[in-house]
């Protein structure tokens, strides 16, 4: 029994179901929402984010679930939850205003809108009291409640000139003439130059801290090195796999990899688990086992493959969204361990395998919450071959420790509670992982990765189409299809049958995604530049139609 329900309660997506029964009276975007903020003539609180968010569960105990700021936001706000996974089209007009206001995003997104869905104020996560720089979330709401009430021609000003400036920003490739030259040899030597520059010679990667993946970017080096035998634009590419795969970005012990590393060396990564991460990364590793052989990189294939099979698959042959960083209200639970833990369980052979992953009796990393217990991230500091040149062991025998460490402590992690798992099945998404499949399959030659893929897609073809307008759906959870699909599912199912086509030969698929491509350009492109819209000029309910061109992390 809840003592709280909201108007999320039948909905489908795990995020908008976590917060249906906090005593904050959220609505899902939509006409009753948008309706009852012009017939009362409230602003309207946008809040995104999406299920795997640690920031997001945080803001929702600290304020979302007190009954005093809730009674606040009822009140005196038209309070809408969005899943930015179910609507990256809202997502990213609103981040881009939130972006333009404060110079910087993320989630959870907190923006207010006029009733008119318009916005003038809006942030990222606001503390229960004011803390790091940032006003309290109640000093907040009592601010723009009255700013609201009392400067309301102010607030309509604001809203007009951000709405006029994310048009603005919106019109690129307005009289532009040919693009030619985008891809000459010339350019492509200015595309590297600009990459290298912040590359990191000794833990790969680009940049400082946080790191991400960057796969777009690896994939172009090992491109680029193919096409111009570029040495250093692989040894890169390849310093960057190996730091992740050595790293605690990869999983250890279960395979797949978690979203981003919030170190510059892979240790500690933000423990959430994404299919999308893992989809680019399977292409790429697949690509660099193409050019290299390095059998690494055939077992690192296999094993992430193994690890959707395991716990983020359909029985249908959907692939789920993601897995959350948190288990039992502590993000990394799940994944970390204790010296004497993992003593207790290999006995004899506890020396080999904690030295090689660097298990140690005081922790191995001291970020964040579940570090306080002294715990360990699995890190691989060496390769197998300097190990045992190093601690005086054969390589038969280090495999064999290795192996049987990590299958007793995988059986052991499997009985603890796992991380909630956002079971809502993507349209992009699947269709990276289902391309992911195909490249796998033809650097390895590995049938079951061309099985998954053509299950999938059979599973897509059906759950997804709309076959009274031969269109298609974004979302599906629970044997129903939502939201329009948008640009980047069409761009990612054609090109997934495209290469479903090549593992096959199947010419169904090359006809599918012909086809596709006819409603792609009939329905999402800007005649006048060339450019696609971000969605269908079929949906009306969002404020502007983006032109997205930047690739997010």
């Amino acid at each position: 029994m809840h003592k709280f329900s909201n108007k999320l309660i039948n909905e489908s997506s795990p995020y908008l179901l976590q917060h249906a029964h906090n005593p904050v009276n959220w609505y899902p975007w939509g006409k009753e929402a948008l309706n009852a903020a012009v017939k009362e003539n409230k602003p309207i609180l946008v809040s995104i984010g999406y299920s795997a968010c640690h920031w997001c569960h945080v803001m929702e105990k600290e304020s979302f679930e007190n009954e005093t700021t809730a009674k606040f936001m009822n009140e005196n706000f038209i309070n809408i939850k969005i899943d930015r996974e179910e609507r990256p089209d809202l997502d990213h007009i609103y981040m881009d205003a939130v972006q333009a206001m404060t110079g910087s995003g993320g989630w959870p997104l907190n923006v207010f809108l006029t009733p008119d869905t318009k916005p003038f104020y809006g942030g990222t996560y606001f503390p229960p009291v004011k803390a790091y720089n940032r006003p309290s979330w109640i000093d907040l709401l009592m601010n723009v409640k009255n700013i609201f009430v009392e400067k309301r021609n102010e607030i309509e000003a604001q809203a007009e000139n951000l709405t006029a400036h994310l048009l603005k920003s919106n019109s690129f490739g307005v009289g532009q003439t040919g693009t030619n030259d985008l891809f000459s040899t010339k350019k492509l030597l200015e595309v590297y130059q600009h990459i290298m520059k912040p590359a990191d010679r000794q833990w790969g990667g680009f940049g400082n801290a946080p790191k991400f993946p960057q796969t777009m970017v690896i994939q172009f080096l090992l491109r680029y090195y193919y096409s111009y035998s570029e040495k250093e634009a692989l040894d890169q590419a390849l310093l960057s796999l190996d730091k992740m795969i050595d790293g605690g970005i990869y999983d250890q012990l279960g395979g797949g990899f978690a979203r981003y590393s919030t170190d510059a060396e892979w240790l500690v990564p933000h423990f959430e688990k994404m299919l999308y991460d893992n989809a680019l990364l399977l292409s790429v590793i697949s690509e660099a086992y193409q050019l290299t052989r390095k059998e690494k990189y055939k077992i690192i294939i296999d094993e992430t493959v193994r690890f959707i099979e395991r716990e983020m698959s359909h029985s249908g042959g959907g692939f789920y969204s993601a897995l959350d960083a948190d288990s039992e209200g502590t993000e990394g639970k799940f994944y970390v361990w204790t010296y004497n833990e993992v003593k207790e369980i290999l006995q004899e052979e506890t020396d080999i395998f904690c030295t090689f992953f660097n298990i140690i009796p005081g922790g191995n990393w001291s970020e964040g919450a579940a570090s306080k217990a002294h715990t360990n991230i699995l890190w691989r500091k060496n390769s197998e071959k300097k190990f045992c040149e190093n601690n005086n062991i054969t390589l038969e025998e280090l495999e064999e420790i290795l192996q049987n460490g990590r299958e007793k402590l995988l059986s052991v992690r499997n009985k603890r509670i796992k991380p909630q798992v956002d079971d809502k099945i993507l349209l992009s998404w699947n269709c990276l992982m289902n391309t992911a499949l195909s490249k796998a399959f033809a650097a390895t030659g590995n049938q079951r990765y061309r099985e998954l893929a053509i299950k999938n897609m059979d599973f897509l073809l059906a759950a997804f189409s709309a076959p009274e307008t031969n269109n298609f759906f974004h979302s599906w959870k629970n044997g129903r299809a939502n939201h329009p699909a948008f640009l980047d599912d069409y761009a990612y199912l054609i090109q997934s049958l495209i290469h479903l086509q090549m593992v096959t030969t199947e010419t169904n698929y090359l006809i599918k995604a012909k086809e596709i491509t006819g409603l792609v350009l009939q329905n999402f492109k800007e005649e006048d530049t060339g450019f696609f819209f971000y969605t269908s000029f079929h949906q009306k309910d969002i404020l502007l139609r983006k032109k997205e061109v930047y690739d997010g992390a």
